[in-house]
């Protein structure tokens, strides 16, 4: 389970495919600027699989989520709501927290366990969340899918009409699960990417990205330094 997305080696290798990949889906995002009216703050909803192989992962999130925190604290602010499954059919979901430490402390309290998946789930609280208050973006960390692929795609197509595009990050290398990753994040305008352990920095560019996405829209992208934040900023600059 692994992002294999390094940015700043131009060198051409798998993990530049990838990033090249990632950047060019983005264009594809033509949610509206996603910082709400009146100054309010970003929706991020970040949905990740908790279940057993996933602890080196989960660990590398939580030490990425005071970055994404600290990105957008000049666009607003941003609210960040964790959704996971693990287990025999758990599935939780914390509130909207504009707390970085409130969140980390929550998700340093989890630990995962065998089950399968269940993105279905998880999509459907997606498409309630943000029908009751609009999410800016959801970003999606998974390695596997171990259910039907349309009732899925569907969701994703709903959330693309309300304006909530998913970034969808896919770990390991399994090529239907990607796929599927890949469909849910093009079905509701977002990105695609994959990773690994041995691009971990690329992994926290790309999250800041999102993350000053959904707090400042386009105009916040532009703002941020950075080749991952440059390169989708140019990228959004002629959507609608």
């Amino acid at each position: 389970m692994t992002i294999c997305l390094p940015m700043r080696d131009l060198t051409p290798k798998p993990a530049n495919t990838a990033v090249a990949a990632f950047l060019a889906q983005a264009r594809a995002v033509v949610a509206q600027p996603a910082r709400a009216q009146g100054g309010a703050q970003g929706r991020l909803l970040f949905i990740m699989d908790a279940t057993a192989s996933r602890q080196p992962s989960w660990d590398r999130a939580c030490q990425l989520m005071g970055d994404m925190f600290a990105a957008t604290a000049g666009l607003g602010g941003l609210s960040i709501q964790l959704a996971y499954w693990r287990g025999y059919m758990e599935f939780a979901a914390t509130p909207f927290l504009a707390d970085s430490a409130e969140l980390i402390s929550r998700m340093s309290g989890v630990r995962c366990l065998g089950g399968q998946t269940q993105l279905l789930r998880a999509l459907t609280h997606a498409l309630a969340e943000t029908s009751r208050q609009r999410i800016n973006a959801c970003v999606l960390v998974g390695d596997a899918l171990e259910e039907p692929l349309d009732p899925i795609a569907h969701l994703a197509g709903q959330l693309g009409l309300r304006g909530t595009p998913v970034f969808a990050f896919h770990e390991g290398g399994e090529p239907a699960s990607a796929e599927a990753f890949r469909q849910i994040a093009k079905l509701s305008g977002g990105a695609f990417a994959p990773f690994d352990a041995r691009s971990a920095d690329a992994l926290r560019d790309l999250l800041r990205a999102v993350a000053v996405f959904a707090a400042g829209g386009r105009s916040g992208l532009a703002a941020l330094p950075g080749p991952a934040a440059q390169r989708i900023a140019l990228q959004l600059r002629g959507t609608k």
